[in-house]
């Protein structure tokens, strides 16, 4: 029995080389994932400098008296510079291991993948920069949504006041202006980029400005689709946290009063028997239905039908 893999393997070689070719792949997007999160975090952490309380007080007050017993290490443009060195230093690195390892980098956009050529210096320095943008991008559109729901805390927690601050003047806007602005920018964005992706070949020519305008809106919708990872993760920790008691955090409290404002639609439905409460369960359901499988079934019936959800 121990021998038969072995066989099998020796009979079949190009199985061999398809299996390696898949876990290199593997491999090369998780470290490129884990690279983009170091360059979010190198982001974030630029922009937290600007809100620093013991930086950005007044000797007026109490606060404002006070300093840090240790010098200041990290400046705001080291932060910009280390994202830059990022940026710019991985691209040779994919364009060394790129065409070795058979690896093309792919810049999932839900409705269309944008496939970049790992031997040629333009093409994989583009790739670079516009994954590192596409993370950035859902994490503000993550933040951006947690500050939608939890726009009525008159009061906002630690955490809560973090997400604003990283919003920025945004965070003030109406509500329906936040919801429509994703549309707008990354609509906006798409026909910018268009011509340089048209000069690499990373995608085809369009009949139309309005084709053009719906691959943006294709695309900026599918940062919606997006929450499906985030929002139910908040409902089960919440649902937790009903029956197991955790302590108290800025964390927790944070995550209680966002759940309690997804669930506000559902308050009206007989969803608690006894001390069972269901409401958070089926707001995952609703959630997963909503964001992904209706999405995954509309492509399914359009693609039974020879029909391209992507305008060309």
């Amino acid at each position: 029995m121990g021998d038969r893999p072995l066989a099998v393997v020796a009979q079949h070689p190009s199985r061999v080389t398809s299996y390696q070719l898949s876990v290199t792949s593997y491999y090369m997007g998780l470290i490129d994932f884990i690279l983009n999160l170091a360059g979010v975090l190198l982001w974030l952490n630029w922009r937290s400098l600007r809100f620093d309380p013991l930086k950005i007080t007044s000797p007026a007050t109490l606060v404002g008296t006070l300093r840090r017993a240790e010098p200041q290490r990290l400046r705001g443009w080291q932060f910009l510079a280390g994202l830059a060195a990022l940026l710019l230093l991985r691209a040779p690195l994919y364009r060394q291991i790129g065409p070795a390892a058979d690896w093309t980098p792919k810049l999932n956009l839900y409705f269309v993948i944008l496939a970049f050529r790992s031997n040629l210096w333009l093409p994989v320095t583009f790739y670079s920069v516009l994954s590192f943008a596409r993370v950035l991008m859902v994490c503000y559109f993550w933040l951006l949504a947690l500050a939608i729901i939890n726009r009525r805390n008159a009061e906002p927690d630690p955490l809560l006041k973090l997400v604003r601050s990283q919003l920025g003047p945004v965070a003030r806007w109406p509500w329906l202006v936040q919801l429509l602005l994703p549309w707008l920018l990354v609509t906006a964005l798409w026909i910018a980029l268009h011509p340089l992706l048209l000069h690499l070949g990373i995608t085809n020519r369009v009949r139309s400005n309005a084709h053009l305008a719906e691959q943006g809106v294709l695309i900026a919708t599918a940062l919606y689709f997006s929450l499906q990872y985030v929002l139910p993760m908040f409902l089960f920790l919440h649902l937790i946290g009903s029956y197991v008691y955790l302590g108290t955090s800025p964390l927790w409290d944070f995550i209680e009063a966002t759940s309690r404002n997804l669930l506000v639609p559902l308050r009206w439905l007989p969803l608690r028997i006894a001390k069972l409460d269901f409401a958070p369960l089926v707001g995952v359901i609703l959630i997963l239905s909503l964001l992904h499988l209706v999405p995954r079934l509309i492509l399914g019936e359009l693609a039974n039908h020879h029909i391209s959800a992507w305008p060309q």
